[in-house]
């Protein structure tokens, strides 16, 4: 597995000013301090400096500059990396009791989708685990995870209903690097209506997501199922910088 990677300088001056914005230090409206200064606060060169602010500009936070020093945005909530990788770690970041019921956790040969999304063959073992996860008792979502048999082997060992796979698997020395996430509506399944508590017909959101390493190497493919009453989406953009997010339709 790949080594833990400690944090860069640029992901340290950003969390700083993050963690600034959050706790009222710094308000919308309010301007940065110039480059010289952070450079001076955080004994950096310009580079992080520079990367750290457009972190920040990516995720909606600060405006754009163009030649100004740049402003704090009204305020937008973010999710932090874990909070994507882990329904653990995001329920807990929202006040939330995080709770699960493990439905299935498996060897099992990959289906073709499955061996596709892993880039392994079809019919190699992966570890497989289904859950329903809970939000103070209540039925949030449905989660269906596959891993690749190197990575999902630490999970085969693990009380899946009060561990945090995530957590695990970083101890173990996992190292999940980036993401890909896409989200879209479907008609909910019978099974999964049921878990949710919903009357049919109903519609889920759907967040289907992919884990690398460092490297490239898939770690794991994730199906989400969300009942829409429990979950909402939002994202600030400044112009000139580009959005994360991409939509498409389909008619």
């Amino acid at each position: 597995m790949s080594p833990i990677r400690p944090s860069q300088q640029y992901e340290a001056i950003a969390d700083h000013l993050r963690t600034a914005m959050r706790e009222g230090e710094l308000n919308p409206g309010d301007i940065l301090p110039s480059e010289a200064q952070l450079c001076e606060s955080f004994h950096s060169s310009r580079g992080p400096v520079r990367q750290a602010m457009a972190t920040l500009r990516n995720e909606g936070l600060i405006s754009s500059g163009r030649g100004r020093r740049s402003i704090v945005l009204e305020a937008a909530e973010t999710e932090s990396f874990d909070a994507i990788l882990s329904a653990t770690s995001w329920l807990s970041s929202h006040g939330i009791e995080p709770g699960s019921r493990t439905l299935l956790v498996a060897r099992q040969p990959a289906p073709a989708d499955i061996a596709a999304k892993l880039e392994i063959g079809e019919g190699e073992p992966v570890v497989s685990l289904h859950r329903l996860r809970l939000g103070d008792g209540e039925p949030v979502l449905v989660e269906r995870q596959h891993f690749r048999m190197e990575y999902g082997r630490h999970i085969l060992g693990m009380d899946t209903d009060h561990e945090s796979i995530n957590r695990g698997l970083q101890q173990a020395g996992l190292n999940i690097n980036n993401i890909s996430r896409t989200l879209s509506v479907i008609p909910a399944p019978d099974d999964d209506a049921q878990l949710l508590e919903l009357e049919q017909p109903s519609a889920l959101l759907q967040l289907e997501m992919r884990t690398f390493t460092h490297a490239g190497t898939p770690v794991a493919c994730m199906d989400y199922r969300y009942r829409p009453d429990r979950i909402s989406m939002g994202m600030n953009n400044t112009r000139g910088n580009p959005s994360p997010l991409w939509v498409n339709v389909h008619v």
